[in-house]
């Protein structure tokens, strides 16, 4: 604990001069960490033949640590070439060149005009450099992720502290972190609350569409996938806005600073194409959580089965066509998709079911997400198969279950 301590102090009194230095000067623990996590994790499949900016990045500060400045600024110039409009590699390439001829004291050659722009990309060399070095334990899996139907291939969970979007990949229940990618978030963090303050939610979301290239401005780049924010939660608190996305660069970049946008999540174009490759609007679930939180394997199953229970005994208490063991699940606080009170939506619900004398009820295609931000908060998702006499109806519905004290409790219900 000591020796990280004194590492984050040096660090950050190395960051206010010079990024190269300053990387240096931590390569000895971050070599370690980068080392271990490749030999947890899997190397991600590239789909092209360019270098993938992330490690080519480390791999220059490795060599810079092994006073390789030759492979270095090889690795450099490949790196620019590939992705000619990368900023930050420009930069790092230019001071390479410098160190030719003279130490370097600083990151890139920037008047005293263009310091916020060092600052940012000061600052998106370390969120990429971090990346690297807290890569997930491919035996952890996000908590978040508590259920998810067969059909749902791909997850994407987003970090915003760690301004990372990662890609899991589900095989008949089973998490797979498949993919992850460096991703920009709104000027003034995470956690909207009202149009306009250029924070990205949080939340648990679905990709509503794709919007390609030829659809937009260039300022999208590569395309765009909107999701459904505000969700239901959203509205229930009053949270406004419209319109975040999931979308690419313009052409004269390669990508953002970690905070640049007015709420939506921005990846560089050629990992937008790579997502565009997963997405099935309706389906794709995008959790956005300000910090993301790892559970073990067993631990996620035990929560899984704890809200399966949840699911089923509101089954069993809506077939036994008992009212007050049925009511028992909702809280005082719940509202309807309308916006209606318990009292309001409950009197509806006993109107309906008045006569039956019968009731068989499956419930298919269950998903359920743990709610970033949030200890006891679930959101479950499922088709509800009803059969009452000879009269057959099938509803795609939403709930939202909130622990109250010792017990959990229905806060939101509707019909999608």
């Amino acid at each position: 604990m000591v020796g990280s301590m004194k590492y984050v102090k040096i660090l950050k009194n190395l960051l206010g001069r010079s990024l190269i230095p300053a990387l240096l000067a931590t390569l000895s623990l971050a070599a370690v960490q980068v080392a271990q996590a490749a030999a947890r994790v899997p190397v991600l499949p590239q789909l092209a033949s360019k270098p993938d900016p992330d490690s080519q990045l480390i791999a220059i500060y490795k060599d810079l640590g092994a006073n390789n400045l030759r492979q270095a600024q090889l690795r450099a110039d490949a790196l620019v070439a590939a992705y000619p409009n990368f900023l930050l590699a420009q930069l790092v390439r230019g001071d390479l060149l410098m160190m030719h001829t003279r130490p370097v004291t600083g990151l890139g050659t920037l008047s005293k005009g263009d310091r916020e722009k060092l600052d940012d990309l000061r600052e998106e060399a370390m969120v990429r450099l971090n990346s690297l070095r807290e890569r997930p334990d491919p035996e952890l899996v996000p908590r978040a992720l508590l259920k998810l139907r067969d059909d749902q291939r791909f997850a994407f969970v987003v970090d915003t502290k760690r301004s990372r979007l990662y890609v899991y990949q589900n095989t008949r229940g089973q998490l797979k972190l498949l993919s992850d990618y460096y991703i920009t978030q709104g000027k003034l963090g995470s956690n909207k609350l009202t149009e306009g303050d250029q924070k990205t939610p949080v939340g648990v979301y679905y990709i509503t569409g794709r919007l390609g290239r030829n659809r937009l401005p260039d300022f999208y780049g590569a395309g765009a996938l909107p999701i459904n924010y505000p969700n239901e939660w959203d509205r229930m608190k009053g949270r406004s806005g419209s319109g975040i996305w999931l979308h690419g660069t313009p052409s004269t970049s390669y990508s953002r600073p970690p905070l640049a946008s007015d709420g939506c999540v921005v990846l560089t174009n050629p990992d937008l194409e790579k997502l565009f490759r997963s997405v099935e609007p309706g389906k794709t679930p995008v959790v956005i959580s300000e910090q993301v939180e790892f559970v073990s394997r067993k631990a996620l199953t035990v929560e899984r089965d704890s809200a399966d229970g949840l699911l089923d005994e509101w089954r069993r208490d809506l077939e036994s066509l008992n009212t007050t063991r049925f009511m028992n699940n909702y809280s005082a606080q719940f509202k309807s998709a309308l916006g209606e009170d318990l009292a309001v939506w409950s009197g509806k619900h006993l109107q309906a079911m008045a006569g039956i004398k019968d009731m068989t009820i499956k419930l298919q295609d269950v998903t359920m997400f743990a709610y970033p931000g949030h200890k006891d908060l679930i959101v479950s998702t499922f088709t509800q198969a009803s059969t009452a006499g000879k009269r057959h109806t099938s509803q795609r519905k939403r709930q939202y279950w909130a622990k109250e004290g010792r017990h959990w409790k229905i806060v939101y219900e509707g019909i999608l």
